[in-house]
């Protein structure tokens, strides 16, 4: 060695920049979240601006099981909030508009419908091909699960209403349980931007509340898709940096800290669409495998129900329709595990399905579009004209 080499600073010398640079990148990559998840709540509040009175109607117009499974997917992928149909739900059978056993299928049918915006997010990376292809097989692999659910699932409770009877047995259990309530810290975080922009267009400003609604899609569209770009690219360089390793280790080291991850994610988030659209942008830069994307979307299947459980909880010592809105919530959960239950042993079905369906998105991007218009709108408005 050198004199010249001898006085080259070594050690955490020269691995201070690098340290810096990392904290920079973190710092970026929260800040890019914190940017995705207000398009997300964005994208909420602007379909609800102009789609829930039609989606109300829509429920109100149930006039059997199978319109109701239809419906069900049809009003959440037009609000994009399972919840939210759940919550109309619950308060129109409550009310004795609607009877319990027209209400899961609408459960079920929304537990479709609420993935709509995973594959919104998973088109962010549709100039890339090859994140594109691993990003929609992430989005779509929840989608077949819950379809795989419902194909099995809905003939059966059509016939012994199974779900039915296990969920109001379940509620006898938690007649004297209420008070419950639990606020989401995200939302309490994220919340403050959409209502704000939502409150200056139609308040301030006197927007019409479907123009808002667009204005509103536009914004979030253009915040998801920005946010994605470059979160994808600061991803990429922490990966570099050994991310990927404390991930793939740490977070999704097997199918149960998945399952776990996402479950949590989900009660902490309220929200399985967030959750969910969470890991798109890690399946899409190659950080988290499709392998272990599945068991987490799981996980977010469960967490969604533990929310509508502590929702319906803090009312059922109030009200009848506190009682009817548990019942919802636990027929809710009781599909959710029964479909884990079959699916998880045989995940090869919705996990092959969702990777022959990204390797046909990726050839043509026809076939995306097709599948996206084709489930969660023309399949069930053709099914409810013509079951009516």
């Amino acid at each position: 060695m050198t004199d010249v080499e001898a006085n080259v600073p070594q050690g955490p010398t020269s691995g201070a920049p690098d340290t810096l640079k990392t904290v920079l990148h973190v710092v970026v990559a929260v800040g890019l979240l914190y940017v995705f998840l207000v398009s997300i709540d964005l994208m909420g509040i602007s379909f609800k601006l102009f789609g829930k009175g039609f989606a109300q109607a829509l429920i109100k117009s149930c006039s059997n099981p199978v319109v109701g499974l239809f419906i069900g997917v049809l009003a959440t992928s037009l609000i994009q909030s399972s919840s939210t149909t759940t919550s109309l739900t619950v308060g129109l059978v409550a009310s004795g508009v609607l009877p319990l056993n027209f209400a899961i299928p609408l459960i079920m049918g929304a537990n479709i419908g609420t993935t709509i915006t995973n594959i919104l997010v998973s088109f962010g990376f549709v100039t890339r091909r090859e994140d594109f292809r691993r990003a929609f097989a992430g989005a779509t692999v929840h989608d077949f699960f819950n379809l795989c659910c419902v194909i099995l699932f809905f003939p059966i409770e059509i016939k012994f209403r199974m779900i039915e009877k296990m969920a109001i047995k379940m509620t006898g259990l938690f007649d004297s349980v209420g008070g419950v309530k639990f606020t989401s810290p995200l939302k309490t975080v994220v919340a403050p931007v959409g209502k704000a922009l939502k409150h200056l267009l139609v308040d301030t400003f006197g927007t019409a509340q479907p123009v808002a609604g667009g204005i509103l899609l536009g914004l979030a569209l253009i915040a998801l898709i920005a946010s994605l770009v470059l979160l994808v690219k600061v991803l990429r360089v922490l990966i570099v940096q050994k991310a990927e390793r404390f991930i793939n280790r740490f977070l999704f080291r097997n199918d149960f800290t998945a399952l776990i991850l996402g479950m949590c994610l989900t009660v902490f988030a309220q929200s399985s669409s967030v959750t969910t659209s969470l890991v798109i942008p890690l399946v899409g830069a190659g950080v988290v495998t499709l392998a272990r994307c599945y068991p987490y979307t799981l996980g977010a299947n469960i967490g969604t129900t533990c929310t509508a459980l502590l929702a319906a909880l803090a009312t059922v010592s109030a009200t009848e329709g506190g009682s009817v809105g548990v019942t919802a919530a636990f027929a809710h959960l009781i599909f959710n595990i029964l479909g884990i239950a079959v699916f998880y042993p045989l995940r090869i079905i919705p996990i092959s399905a969702a990777k022959a369906l990204a390797r046909l998105a990726t050839e043509s991007k026809k076939w995306a579009i097709i599948f996206v218009i084709g489930i969660f709108f023309g399949l069930p408005l053709l099914m409810v004209m013509l079951v009516r």
